[in-house]
């Protein structure tokens, strides 16, 4: 069941992170963060290029010391996907990685120091046609913004936002997108509705040390719904003390949900009940587990009995009903072929990659014949 999204978004400008279009009317970015130390380039990498593999747009790296940006250097040779430096205190730091390539700076302007420090990292970004990311964080707010609202407000997250807008507007430097992160949900959904109004640069989406996987999935699921409902957002980070691929992975998975991004499978599944005719939550466990390599957008509803599988599977892409003696496989909405329980997963699997198969092979086919 292919629908469009019924979501009206934001009219952003569209700057350029490395390949990446961002704003505009370019899909909706994921992005995520290495934990790695830095300096250790081979740990990095390898970081980076599982985060590939499960689909990431945008990789922003922390360059906390000039050590670390000769590191950057040697890992922006060796991957492709478009890399963010996280930037704080030192603007040779920066200077440095955007001489090595970088493709998005992100800095505070305000923590960098003088404005002859500012206005450097400024040009050199405008030289090398580099954007930048504004990042303000609740926990790290100004002192006298600290002062003037006794604590973390979402207007004190605006205000401190525009003080570094200003900062660029002054030097005619529009291409950067802006964050304004807290880890409480209301806070942070009231800031990014309130600056959305007010620039015209894309937004980057986050709710800030939401927590661990299962309550920072929540947190951060209900905090971007409500943005991504309201059509803010042009990129989003899914923050979670977890494998940062978990982070790509709920990241499509909420996009999914909108539909703004098809990104691999979109599982329909009944949660079970005693109408089962197979063991459901297994099935779709392996089924997650074996089948997370692949990228292709494909609808697959997994129902356990003949109640809602028979109007599930009609409307997906693929889809089992649960049935006795044995379950019904539908393709394409029609029943297909008869699949028993004894080596239901192992058949699930090889139908739904040969399907994916197909598709992939038609989508390069289409893009081959486009470039000719």
């Amino acid at each position: 069941m292919k629908l469009e999204s019924p979501i009206k978004r934001r009219k952003s400008r569209q700057i350029m992170v490395g390949n990446v279009p961002v704003g505009g009317d370019a899909p909706i970015a994921v992005q995520s963060m290495t934990n790695t130390e830095t300096c250790d380039v081979n740990a990095t990498v390898a970081q980076i290029e599982a985060l590939q593999l499960a689909g990431a747009d945008i990789v922003r790296v922390s360059v906390p010391s000039m050590d670390a940006a000769e590191a950057f250097g040697k890992i922006r040779q060796r991957v492709s996907l478009p890399l963010v430096a996280d930037i704080h205190f030192d603007h040779k730091i920066a200077l440095r990685v955007a001489e090595l390539g970088v493709d998005c700076l992100r800095i505070n302007p305000g923590n960098i120091g003088r404005e002859d420090r500012v206005s450097a990292v400024i040009q050199a970004a405008r030289d090398r046609g580099i954007p930048m990311r504004i990042g303000v964080n609740a926990g790290s707010l100004g002192k006298d913004l600290q002062r003037k609202y006794g604590e973390p407000t979402a207007d004190a997250l605006v205000e401190s936002a525009m003080r570094h807008v200003d900062i660029l507007d002054r030097y005619d430097f529009q291409d950067f997108k802006v964050s304004l992160k807290a880890s409480e949900v209301f806070m942070t959904v009231d800031a990014y509705r309130k600056i959305a109004g007010q620039i015209e640069q894309p937004l980057h989406l986050g709710i800030t040390e939401a927590g661990g996987f299962r309550s920072g999935t929540v947190k951060s699921s209900v905090g971007l719904g409500m943005l991504l409902m309201d059509g803010i957002g042009d990129t989003i980070r899914v923050s979670l003390a977890a494998d940062p691929v978990q982070e790509i992975k709920v990241g499509f998975d909420i996009l999914k949900s909108l539909r703004l991004r098809s990104h691999g499978i979109n599982f329909v599944a009944c949660p079970s009940c005693s109408r089962q005719n197979f063991d459901v939550i297994q099935t779709m466990n392996d089924l997650e587990a074996r089948l997370e390599d692949i990228n292709v957008p494909l609808d697959v509803a997994i129902i356990g009995c003949i109640v809602n599988g028979p109007g599930e599977a009609k409307v997906a892409d693929l889809g089992l009903t649960g049935g006795s003696p044995k379950n019904l496989f539908y393709a394409a909405g029609k029943p297909d072929q008869k699949l028993d329980n004894a080596t239901l997963t192992d058949d699930l699997e090889r139908l739904i990659r040969e399907e994916a198969a197909r598709r992939k092979e038609r989508e390069e086919s289409i893009i081959a014949k486009s470039g000719q």
